[in-house]
């Protein structure tokens, strides 16, 4: 079987637009696709030269392929349960840092060069004294202003693109670099702020022989993912003419480039809907027995529960317009069903005292201002996470939790873990009340606000008397 490279996907090459940090899963499933697909509608005509940004690991299973290479989207469509291969053939070159520090250097020169990507993880935009791209790229064109250079941070922490100019001016003061680069820098090159959406599953190892049959060819870099995807990028100057993804992605179902010059509205609505209807439903449904999420969203109670939670306490709490956030947790629930992704609720789990402040809080407390009333299936997922939390057995650093007769380990912060240990044996009112005025898990005392404890009290002696299952029917 021939294995894929340029003389099988018979590459246009085209002038090098974007250069691009970080080589894994997640961009080349994700920016590069986009790209992929401006190209071939003749809205971009450009190619990326990936950077391998870390010493660790090998870039030669790119070049074998020509950095070609197979992303298979994988999820429900229209309606339907479908597979969509796209071979991208966007990325022209990929250059280690570690060994080819000279071409990487070289890249600054090019003079199509418009456009840097970044994502090398949240650690990855923080100060470092030696990189000094910009400068070269300066230098090179004696400070044009049209050789300035878009910057596209897609980190997953707050204002990336406010953080890396921060980073980018440090480093010219403790240079003494002149004040014609620093202009250059701040008015010349824009730095975006970005929030990006896409689950990408990787390379699928376990059945990659069966891929290569489907697929006729080879490919060692191949990388799936769900098909949904949201791209939103927050910019004072105005990118989208000679960056239009917008257009790009407008006639491709469930996904989407936003261009704007605030994305916090957006950021909430994935905040509060996505993720925060993992974080209200997860612990219950693990109680209910079920191990991952699609399995739960087919339940006849908990999928009504996921519903009103999103729709009737979350949704009405948000800035941005009803109809539009309708359409986020409709397509939040087909995620959730994707036959494809077998996302395990216990992964989820992972610090959900924080992740209830971050995801749920918010919302909880808009609906209280904004009705007066505690918002019921919110209130009920707070007594969930302290039934989840019961155990007094700390076993290797974890918390010893039962599901019937199966032990489970919830994995926190060890104060956190060493909170419930001491209390969750406590009477239901006590318990409660130590959790909820708790004000190192809250910011505050939740047993001020409105009727939080005695709801609260209510639903946890529900569920320890008769279940999470024959309580949770209660609400749904």
């Amino acid at each position: 079987m021939e294995q894929l490279n340029k003389t099988v996907t018979k590459k246009v090459d085209r002038p090098v637009k974007v250069v691009q940090f970080g080589e894994g899963n997640f961009l080349r499933a994700f920016v590069d696709y986009m790209i992929d697909i401006a190209n071939e509608k003749g809205l971009f005509d450009g190619d990326i030269v990936l950077i391998k940004p870390i010493p660790f690991g090998s870039t030669d299973m790119f070049h074998e392929q020509d950095c070609q290479y197979t992303v298979s989207l994988r999820g429900i469509v229209e309606g339907e349960a479908k597979v969509l291969n796209r071979v991208i053939t966007s990325v022209k070159d990929i250059v280690d840092t570690a060994t080819e520090y000279d071409k990487y250097m070289s890249l600054a020169e090019i003079d199509t060069l418009r456009f840097v990507v970044s994502n090398t993880t949240e650690a990855g935009i923080v100060y470092d004294p030696t990189d000094e791209f910009l400068y070269r790229r300066f230098t090179t064109f004696n400070g044009a202003a049209d050789k300035g250079l878009v910057m596209l941070p897609v980190e997953l922490i707050d204002d990336n693109g406010i953080m890396l100019k921060k980073c980018v001016n440090q480093l010219i003061d403790l240079w003494g670099l002149d004040a014609d680069f620093k202009a250059w820098v701040n008015e010349s090159c824009i730095f975006t702020s970005t929030l990006v959406d896409r689950i990408v599953t990787g390379y699928p190892r376990a059945t990659i022989e069966q891929e290569w049959e489907k697929l006729g060819y080879q490919d060692k870099i191949l990388v799936t993912a769900e098909p949904f995807a949201l791209w939103v990028i927050e910019s004072e100057k105005d990118i989208s003419g000679e960056f239009p993804l917008d257009k790009v992605m407008a006639d491709m179902p469930g996904m989407d480039v936003i261009f704007t010059d605030n994305q916090k509205p957006y950021k909430q609505r994935k905040v509060r809907i996505l993720n925060g209807a993992h974080t209200s439903f997860v612990l219950a449904a693990y109680l209910c027995g079920y191990n991952i999420v699609r399995d739960a969203m087919k339940d006849k109670d908990i999928r009504p529960f996921i519903k009103a939670t999103l729709y009737d306490e979350v949704i009405p709490t948000l800035m941005l317009p009803k109809e539009e956030l309708e359409a986020f947790a409709a397509a939040v629930e087909l995620r959730f069903e994707n036959p494809y992704v077998d996302h395990a609720l216990m992964a989820i789990s992972l610090n959900s005292v924080s992740k209830w402040k971050a995801r749920c809080l918010p919302s909880y407390l808009g609906y209280v201002e904004k009705t007066g009333k505690i918002p019921t299936h919110l209130a009920f997922s707070i007594a969930a996470l302290m039934a989840f939390y019961t155990g007094s057995e700390i076993r290797d650093g974890k918390l010893v939790g039962h599901r019937g007769e199966e032990e489970y380990l919830v994995q926190d912060d060890a104060a956190v873990l060493e909170f419930f240990a001491e209390n969750s044996q406590k009477s239901t009112e006590e318990f409660v009340e130590a959790v909820l005025s708790n004000e190192d898990f809250f910011g505050q005392d939740l047993t001020l606000v409105a009727d939080t404890k005695a709801a609260v009290t209510a639903y946890l002696a529900d569920i320890k008397a008769n279940g999470m299952r024959a309580a949770l029917c209660k609400v749904s």
